[in-house]
């Protein structure tokens, strides 16, 4: 047969097209594949964002009530309470579940995701941990849930919960799971304003009530230092429990203030009040000052939990003035009433009433 210029030439760019489909097709068939449980809330946008960026495909599961991150994600809808048909005969390579915490709902996911998904990141908190009287470790005894079936969310419950969910999860992936313990998650997106209270107070100037004293350490992590550490135990599949926090003593309550006002510019005054005063004055509801705790007491060593096993692992965390300076411009974006009415921290009126009664207090 003959053949023109023309057509070996066209023949030849649709082998080359052929090529580039199937070395294209072979591409995506190896891209990975990411599902998280939730997606949408904190920690989710912020895994999805890093998740993108490393080449995964990346499915989210929820209800459906907060637009997914980026135009590349998969949204499947249902529920952790038993509405998981969606999730039904899928596979993933891996599973991050951000929004375990009723035991057993946390066991209907693992159970059938397991055999269809290749490893899994629970996220925890280290609030699973029995005791905060001393520093705990990742081998640190764990509360235990009096009731499996509870599904009531209290202070009392909470750590209990989670140590559970942790459980039924190993049981159900074994060596091809990781147990994430994050203390308090801050940063961009942070709906919990636990600790954007303090930068945005800071910023406000006046005398400020502080609890405590300057040199009571703290502990958080900062949200896209977590979402990194927990994508890289998710790329590298390790088994294990691992607490994500700063390191023991390299945060303290004066310290966050100084940056505050230091990236503010504010003129702030910071008055700092006994915990035992606080705890005369205040109710229990109102002792409302995380990210720090009493440093006597039941909660003594809260603020000191060790990082022995993340630190090899990977685990960093960025300078303070960087999680504060991106956290005071995050909130400047947001709506109005939202600036307005933080969700933590003390009121102006009850910053106000505190102050006055320590400075009228009669000298030891």
């Amino acid at each position: 047969m003959d053949m023109t210029r023309r057509s070996i030439l066209k023949t030849a760019a649709g082998t080359a097209l052929a090529i580039a489909a199937g070395r294209l097709a072979a591409g995506e068939q190896k891209q990975k594949t990411l599902l998280i449980l939730g997606g949408t809330g904190f920690i989710g946008p912020h895994l999805t964002k890093q998740a993108l960026a490393r080449g995964w495909k990346v499915t989210h599961f929820n209800r459906g009530k907060h637009d997914s991150e980026g135009e590349n994600v998969e949204t499947l809808l249902g529920d952790r309470k038993g509405q998981l048909d969606s999730l039904k005969g899928r596979n993933w390579d891996a599973v991050v579940d951000n929004t375990g915490y009723i035991p057993k709902y946390e066991k209907m996911s693992a159970d059938l995701l397991a055999p269809n998904t290749g490893y899994c990141l629970y996220i925890s908190s280290i609030s699973a941990y029995a005791s905060f009287e001393k520093p705990n470790d990742e081998s640190s005894p764990r509360g235990v849930l009096a009731n499996i079936d509870e599904e009531q969310i209290t202070n009392d419950s909470y750590g209990p919960m989670k140590a559970l969910c942790e459980d039924y999860v190993r049981q159900a992936y074994g060596l091809r799971s990781s147990i994430v313990r994050p203390g308090y998650i801050v940063g961009p997106l942070d709906p919990t304003d636990r600790f954007t209270y303090w930068p945005v107070r800071a910023a406000r100037g006046g005398e400020m009530a502080m609890p405590g004293t300057s040199a009571d350490p703290i502990q958080i992590i900062d949200v896209r230092d977590l979402t990194r550490f927990m994508l890289d135990l998710v790329e590298r599949r390790v088994d294990g429990f691992f607490n994500a926090v700063t390191p023991p003593g390299s945060i303290t309550m004066g310290a966050l203030v100084d940056s505050s006002k230091r990236i503010s510019g504010a003129d702030t005054h910071a008055t700092w009040i006994d915990e035992d005063f606080l705890a005369s004055v205040l109710k229990p509801e109102e002792m409302n000052f995380a990210p720090w705790g009493p440093m006597r007491g039941i909660e003594a060593g809260a603020s000191l939990t060790g990082i022995k096993l993340s630190v090899p692992q990977g685990l960093t965390s960025r300078p303070l003035d960087d999680t504060v300076r991106d956290t005071l411009a995050w909130h400047a974006t947001r709506p109005a009433e939202k600036q307005a009415q933080l969700r933590s921290g003390l009121s102006v009126e009850m910053e106000t009433k505190l102050l006055a009664a320590w400075n009228a207090r009669k000298p030891a």
